[in-house]
Parts: C-alpha cells; structure tokens; sequence
C-alpha cells in the first residue's frame, strides 16, 4: 500500500516535471518564431503602393555601434542597414546619392529618423559607399528592391 506522504511527493514531482516541460516546449517554440527581421534570407516586400521616395539620407554615429536597434538586433556599422519610419523589417532598399549616381542596397532593421526632410538613416557602411560620410546629410532617392 501507497502510504499518504509518498503519494503527495509523487504527486508534486509529477507536476514540477509536467510544468518544467510545457515551459520548455514554450521557450522552443518561441526560440524558433524569433524576430530575426529578414535577416534569415527571406526577403520582405516594401508594401505595395510604395514606388520609393526622395530626401535626405544621414547615417548613425559610431557611438551607436553595438546598441539594440528597434528590430531588436544590434546595430552593427559595417553591416548595409538602415533605419526608415515605416517600411516593414528586413525590406531591402535601394538608396540613389542624387548629386554622384551612386547606389547602395540596405535591409531596413530599424526606427528613424526622427528629423524633417530625412527620409532614412544609414549605417556607417552604407554611407560609405554612398561616398558621404565627409557630408553627413545628402539628397537621396529610394527604390523597393
């Protein structure tokens, strides 16, 4: 016979068990539904109706190296990234220099910027390659890639 204090150990051990295994099967879950924000190599369409638009392009400062961006990776400055207000994470954009032709493409992974007339912020990379960083701010135009 069971005596009442074994069945009660028995009974609480069962249910510890059954509960440290429902919230494991949560955290793998979870793990696997992760918000990567296109950066698993699927590509993420800018909305439809967005033909692209003009204004001005800034890019981060280096102090922002390594902080949390709003997607939630950390921001990295040789990566091709860049905040935009609104277009969905992990949209690839193409961003045009207007007054030298020269083109970049970034995957937006970030909220920004927060100033009049500018229309994306770039990271350290991008703004490189748009040949911009002596200027800080110039004119561009963006085009869903």
């Amino acid at each position: 016979m069971i005596s009442p204090t074994n069945y009660a150990t028995g009974l609480v051990a069962s249910r510890l068990l059954r509960g440290a295994l429902t919230l494991l099967a949560l955290l793998l879950i979870a793990g696997c539904a992760g918000r990567d924000g296109g950066r698993s190599g699927e590509r993420v369409s800018a909305p439809s109706g967005w033909n692209g638009e003009q204004g001005q392009a800034s890019f981060y400062a280096d102090r922002y190296h390594g902080r949390r961006t709003a997607s939630g990776e950390a921001h990295d400055r040789n990566s091709l990234t860049a905040a935009h207000r609104n277009l969905p994470f992990g949209t690839r954009v193409r961003v045009t220099r207007l007054d030298n032709g020269r083109e970049t493409v970034v995957r937006v992974n970030d909220r920004g910027p927060f100033v009049r007339g500018r229309v994306i912020d770039l990271s350290r990379r991008a703004a490189e390659e748009l040949d911009m960083v002596g200027q800080g701010v110039v004119n561009v135009r963006l085009t869903p890639e």
